[in-house]
């Protein structure tokens, strides 16, 4: 069923919001698109039921989630209830600490394990729950910041779009570590290391539509760097890097998330620090990119952004001011303009199901 925008009514989709139950997070909330406006009702949240839920991922009628944590783990929700997510079972250990990060492929759930520097495996059973153990894969390496880069920080995992390759996102070593679908092993294998500007500390990664770029966000200098991606070869080449703050900017400011057009014209950025969403200017080919503006992102510390399926709305999850909010997006400029919030306490990603 579709409104007059031409996505679906609050009868078909719904937001999923993760936050840090361990920081006031109301676990994983649920929120109705209740008008064509972008606009989000939260109508459930899962509380404590499952610890930390940071980062979220839909599938097949599942929810996925890691549990952020020393001991981290992944859990799966059912949402047979689409209202009403409920865990299917107990959190599964994934072999790694303080997991930020999953992705899926064929039979497989991958996580980035922020504070062991690691890269886990849990393989999906046919009803979508998940088994043990975890196949670990540890990254090894420094870079420059040593108050940040102290040893390897595996920050995101990212199926490529041709869903032969896993590329794993770490700050601490700046680097991008491309893994390879084993189908027939049921995990992933070490492909090639791509490194990146030394003290960038890369955080995440999207792909062009095309599926022959890769934008790469960095934490630690305030850029994004634009890749070349070979889904044949599996090789991934750094060719530019574009500001994501004006010149004039000041003050610490670290770059959370990427994410891109669906008619790869534009990628935004959120900045933590300034609290502000950049609007990047990408050419026909996907090739380069120009900071064309910068909006406040209506609160602080966006730790997430999403696109609403339509392309026509960009949500910002604030975690620090507790809330998410939503910008309409000028089809011609890229840029947003903010249509309105809801609280989210501890809010850290909005995804869409």
């Amino acid at each position: 069923m579709t409104d007059g925008s031409g996505s679906r009514t609050s009868t078909g989709l719904r937001a999923y919001i993760g936050s840090f139950t361990s920081a006031g997070g109301r676990g994983v909330s649920t929120a109705r698109t209740v008008r064509g406006d972008g606009a989000l009702e939260v109508v459930h949240h899962t509380g404590v039921a499952v610890p930390d839920p940071s980062w979220l991922a839909p599938a097949d009628g599942l929810l996925y989630t890691v549990c952020e944590r020393e001991a981290g783990a992944a859990a799966v929700l059912s949402l047979a209830d689409p209202d009403r997510p409920e865990p299917l079972g107990e959190p599964v250990p994934v072999g790694g600490a303080a997991p930020t990060h999953l992705a899926l492929a064929p039979g497989l759930l991958c996580t980035a394990n922020y504070a062991s520097g690691s890269v886990s495996v849990l393989p999906r059973r046919a009803d979508g729950t998940l088994g043990g153990p975890p196949e670990v894969h540890p990254h090894q390496g420094s870079g420059p910041q040593q108050d940040r880069q102290e040893g390897p920080h595996a920050h995101a995992v990212v199926p490529d779009p041709a869903g032969r390759w896993v590329l794993a996102v770490d700050l601490g070593t700046d680097t991008v570590t491309v893994y390879a679908l084993d189908a027939a092993a049921g995990g992933l294998r070490p492909h090639r290391e791509v490194p990146l500007r030394p003290g960038t500390g890369p955080r995440h990664l999207a792909f062009h539509p095309s599926g022959r770029q890769a934008y790469v966000v960095n934490e630690l200098a305030p850029t994004v760097t634009v890749c070349r991606w070979d889904a044949a070869e599996g090789t991934l080449e750094p060719v530019g890097e574009c500001a994501v703050r004006p010149g004039e900017a000041t003050g610490p400011n670290f770059p959370s998330e990427v994410v891109v057009a669906p008619d790869g014209r534009f990628a935004w950025v959120a900045n933590r620090g300034d609290d502000t969403v950049a609007v990047l200017a990408l050419d026909a080919e996907g090739d380069t990119a120009e900071l064309a503006g910068t909006v406040p992102c209506g609160g602080h510390w966006p730790r997430h952004l999403a696109l609403h399926p339509s392309g026509q709305w960009l949500y910002a999850a604030n975690e620090r001011s507790g809330d998410v909010t939503w910008f309409a997006l000028d089809a011609e400029t890229g840029l947003p303009t903010r249509a309105g919030a809801v609280e989210a306490p501890a809010a850290s990603c909005v995804v869409f199901a």
